[in-house]
């Protein structure tokens, strides 16, 4: 035993099994000398009744007075009940965010993660949410030890996101497919709080403690609040009429028409099957809808539709497309170019929704009424034991989808509210008792 010095260090000849040379001043420190000349410094030391050795790094990137300095430091926390190598070991096996995220996706993927009103999320919705993981989280954080993860990272990330830091155009699976990842405000607010869940299942599994993400600030979201005035109904009218004329367009027109008069989503349009409609009932039992099994009811405009094209249509989808039994394809392209270099260049079906959910506002239903006609969380039908529906919901609907219908025809109308005028509602009761006398 002799004191470690630098020039002691590299005079130290090898052995044919390697050895330790212990420091006579400092008990516990010394030197591991390997067979092939490498030399590193460790400590030894006992915690809880075992022997321990903890190695402190090569010589040349340690002098022998670092490496003393740092035993001390290392004895200290392990007079203090520490034991450094165990916790060099728990580090090593501390999970990243992307191991995380791989064992979250592949729970996501086998239903275990559950979503709105307690189901398994949808294939959509795990596909969406891998995209975010796998475009944005893991990039960013991907080997950064989720125990680590602080608020003020989570900060920082949202705010590389909202910034484009993850902007990128990548191949997908699909033929001569891409995806075209931009970032910016929205995608951060939705990817902080796909985040969120993340963290909020690391906390159960007894990863983490607590979640980083609560309590983060994060912007509003941008408030889509576009919708088409009567005129714009009117050149939508013309232009789904001159589309209706075109082999390659008109099943598209279609679609975005029944959009129009229902206030659906492009999903549950696209791939509506018959079996889903029921003329009878003068509504939509969508199956598997945003809200899952959803009843939708629609106005007299859209029955009439349906029952027109049934004796025409074969196979499980209204919007037939090609191939064995397949559902329409190429809408969101088709409707970009039909409406390309036009007024309504700007118009998507989200807004077509939105506008109809306007008109039925404007025409003075209420909220609670409204949220049921377009399928809407906080007031859709989705108990699928719902034979008839309420009398007043099949009135709204058809006033609603009558009334964008005239507007498609390019009716003008003087005025857009009718609920609240004393001389219509004097009307209605008197059609009623009409009615009534003539039934008896």
């Amino acid at each position: 035993m002799t004191k470690l010095t630098k020039r002691f260090v590299e005079a130290v000849e090898p052995q044919s099994k390697g050895h330790v040379v212990w420091d006579d001043e400092f008990p516990g420190f010394g030197l591991r000398v390997y067979p092939s000349g490498k030399r590193s410094y460790i400590v030894q030391y006992r915690s809880r009744g075992r022997s321990r050795r903890y190695t402190i790094g090569l010589h040349g990137v340690w002098t022998p007075e670092t490496a003393r300095r740092e035993a001390k430091a290392l004895l200290g926390q392990v007079a203090h009940g520490g034991d450094p190598a165990e916790e060099r070991e728990e580090d090593r096996k501390a999970l990243t965010i992307k191991q995380l995220c791989e064992q979250y996706i592949a729970d996501m993927e086998a239903g275990l993660i559950l979503g709105k009103g307690g189901r398994p999320k949808k294939d959509t919705t795990i596909a969406t949410d891998v995209g975010r993981i796998r475009r944005h989280i893991i990039p960013l954080l991907g080997t950064r030890r989720v125990r680590d993860i602080t608020k003020p990272d989570m900060n920082n990330l949202m705010k590389d996101i909202i910034a484009g830091k993850t902007r990128v155009t990548m191949k997908t699976e699909k033929l001569r497919g891409k995806a075209i990842v931009r970032g910016g405000r929205g995608t951060a607010i939705r990817t902080m709080g796909l985040l969120g869940g993340i963290f909020s299942y690391a906390v159960e599994a007894g990863v983490i403690e607590h979640n980083p993400t609560h309590g983060l600030r994060k912007p509003k979201y941008q408030v889509r609040d576009r919708r088409l005035s009567e005129a714009e109904y009117r050149a939508l009218g013309d232009i789904l009429r001159q589309a209706q004329q075109s082999d390659r367009y008109r099943i598209h027109a279609e679609i975005l028409r029944l959009i129009t008069l229902t206030g659906c989503r492009r999903g549950e349009i696209v791939n509506l099957k018959w079996s889903e409609v029921d003329l009878e009932g003068s509504c939509l039992r969508l199956a598997d809808s945003k809200e899952g099994s959803s009843v939708r009811p629609v106005g007299l405009p859209v029955v009439e539709y349906l029952e027109q094209e049934r004796p025409h249509r074969t196979g499980t989808y209204v919007f037939p497309g090609q191939g064995f039994d397949n559902a329409v394809g190429n809408f969101p392209q088709s409707w970009k170019k039909l409406f390309k270099d036009t007024p309504l260049w700007d118009v998507t079906p989200h807004v077509l929704r939105h506008s109809f959910a306007s008109i039925a506002n404007d025409l003075g239903f209420t909220e609670i009424t409204i949220a049921a006609l377009i399928g809407h969380a906080k007031g859709s039908v989705t108990s699928k034991y719902v034979h008839t529906l309420d009398s007043t919901l099949i009135m709204a609907a058809d006033t609603v989808s009558g009334y964008v219908k005239a507007l498609l025809e390019g009716v003008e109308f003087r005025r857009n509210t009718y609920t609240l005028d004393r001389q219509s509602r004097q009307n209605a009761i008197e059609l009623m008792l009409t009615e009534s006398r003539s039934a008896t």
